[in-house]
């Protein structure tokens, strides 16, 4: 089957003119499929209209495409933005342009998924250089949203992700019906905390508590701040099991997993 580049789609006739951004990393806390997935596109098109101290990225009249990477481990990438410039500010180490988008593409904004590996450190590349090597992966229905509930083996969730994903209709159905054992994790120090869910709205409403104040009421957790739990805490499963199950069960293999883990002797666990 002979593959679809991502110029099969656009048709960009000029490509002379065109700019591709490879969005990764902004600033050392600024993870753009993050804000993709959060809403956040005005600090998106920020990064992608940024010039550097020394030198600028884009002419009045030049086309650009944002692309983000999906995943860092992986070489996908979302198409974000297809605008052109309209306006250069003449602002260096800062957002330099006024621009457009361009209403042709949209229908591919936020659903066309390209495949590209990047292998220089250069992020923004003349189109005539790369866009060849631009695979399209997939062109999926919707808007991407990487919040489906993944699957309870494969549930490892940051505070700050866990907080958007919560009330999404696949999560909640997942989790609210669901006993089971979790595993908190600190990534600032290795700390673990082992916690069950039996009680009104099982592992959904558990976690819920953890978004509503950080500790859920328990003790050790209270002496760390909100913000650091924020900053530092993942969430994941170990043990899922149906709502008819005996609350001691649940009970019992908290207390192994405490045991195998250690996480009385050096986590957050104190009973």
């Amino acid at each position: 089957m002979t593959p679809i580049l991502l110029n099969d789609l656009l048709q960009l006739r000029d490509l002379s003119n065109v700019k591709i951004r490879f969005n990764l990393m902004f600033e050392e806390n600024w993870n753009p499929i993050e804000l993709f997935q959060n809403g956040q596109t005005d600090l998106m098109l920020k990064g992608q209209y940024w010039n550097y101290a020394k030198r600028k990225s884009f002419k009045e009249g030049q086309i650009t495409i944002g692309l983000v990477r999906i995943n860092p481990k992986e070489d996908n990438w979302l198409l974000f933005h297809v605008g052109k410039v309209s306006r250069d500010l003449g602002i260096q180490n800062g957002m330099g342009y006024v621009f457009e988008p361009l209403s042709d593409y949209q229908k591919y904004v936020g659903r066309v998924i390209v495949r590209y590996k990047n292998t220089v450190q250069t992020v923004i590349r003349n189109a005539e250089s790369v866009i060849d090597d631009c695979l399209v992966a997939e062109i999926l229905p919707d808007i991407y949203d990487q919040d489906l509930f993944p699957g309870y083996e494969k549930v490892s969730v940051k505070w700050k992700d866990l907080q958007r994903v919560l009330h999404k209709q696949t999560w909640k159905t997942a989790l609210e019906n669901q006993k089971g054992v979790y595993l908190i994790t600190d990534a600032s120090n290795g700390k673990q905390y082992v916690g069950s869910a039996y009680g009104e709205k099982m592992m959904w409403g558990r976690w819920q508590s953890y978004i509503t104040n950080g500790h859920g009421g328990n003790t050790s957790l209270k002496e760390l701040s909100f913000d650091h739990i924020k900053n530092h805490f993942t969430y994941s499963i170990l043990d899922i099991y149906k709502s008819s199950t005996n609350d001691q069960v649940i009970i019992d293999r908290e207390s192994w997993w405490k045991e195998v883990l250690k996480s009385r002797e050096f986590g957050y666990n104190n009973n």
